[in-house]
């Protein structure tokens, strides 16, 4: 379909590319972000792409509704590629035991070992779609098919923060203690939220490519007791 132009409200604009989940959408609307990203348009605050569309969020004092509407269907023209925007990722987790209690079901429930999950899930490298849910919270695709699993049946009221987590195609990482019905792989000592940093709070942004890495027990508490000392710059893909 063509993308959709809908208003939402009086300060914020919707290009709408769809109405699936998809791969495809979702780089035409990392795409639009991009090209407005680019033009540096005044009175403009915010950019927030999701799966299938992209709300502008401007200020209507400082810029011209229709204006603002026809550069933003230019910047719907722009062809996928490679985000200018997009850091590559490389997260430590440790993964099963108390760090990752579904992992052994997840491996019963797909036929594999435990060793095999742990492998592919590190041998992937997932895009980064949309945040969402919580703050800093990813949304990352996409899982190999065999790996695609219903959520649970019963939610936990308390998944720990720092949760990697995998439901449908998609993985997750959760940056704060919360309520949640994925299955838990794994824990990373990584902070993905830090309300100090007020140009940047969220660690991963749509676009950006994580992979993981698998660490043993000691490494992970090692990483977790020198975390006040970490920085971002710690956690980019060589």
């Amino acid at each position: 379909m063509n993308p959709q132009l809908l208003d939402l409200g009086d300060g914020a604009l919707t290009l709408e590319f769809g109405d699936r989940i998809d791969a495809d959408l979702n780089a035409r609307v990392i795409a639009a972000r991009d090209a407005l990203a680019a033009m540096h348009l005044d009175g403009v605050s915010d950019l927030v792409p999701t799966w299938r569309s992209l709300t502008v969020h401007f200020d209507p004092l400082r810029v011209d509704r229709n204006t603002l509407s026809a550069q933003l269907q230019l910047a719907a023209q722009a062809a996928p590629q490679q985000s200018a925007l997009a850091t590559r990722w490389l997260i430590p987790v440790s993964f099963g035991g108390e760090s990752g209690p579904d992992l052994a079901q997840v491996a019963q429930a797909s036929g594999r070992s435990e060793a095999e999950v742990v492998e592919a899930v590190c041998a992937s490298e997932f895009r980064v779609f949309l945040i969402g849910f919580l703050p800093g919270f990813p949304y990352l695709g996409e899982l190999p098919a065999w790996l695609h699993l219903p959520r649970r049946a019963t939610p936990r009221t308390t998944v720990p923060a720092n949760s990697l987590a995998i439901a449908g195609a998609q993985a997750a990482i959760y940056p704060w203690q919360s309520p949640g019905g994925w299955h838990l792989l794994g824990q990373t000592p990584v902070r993905l939220f830090d309300v100090s940093d007020a140009a940047r709070p969220a660690l991963l942004a749509p676009g950006d490519s994580v992979r993981f890495r698998a660490v043993d027990h000691d490494e992970f508490s090692r990483l977790v007791a020198a975390a006040g000392e970490c920085d971002r710059g710690d956690w980019l893909a060589p």
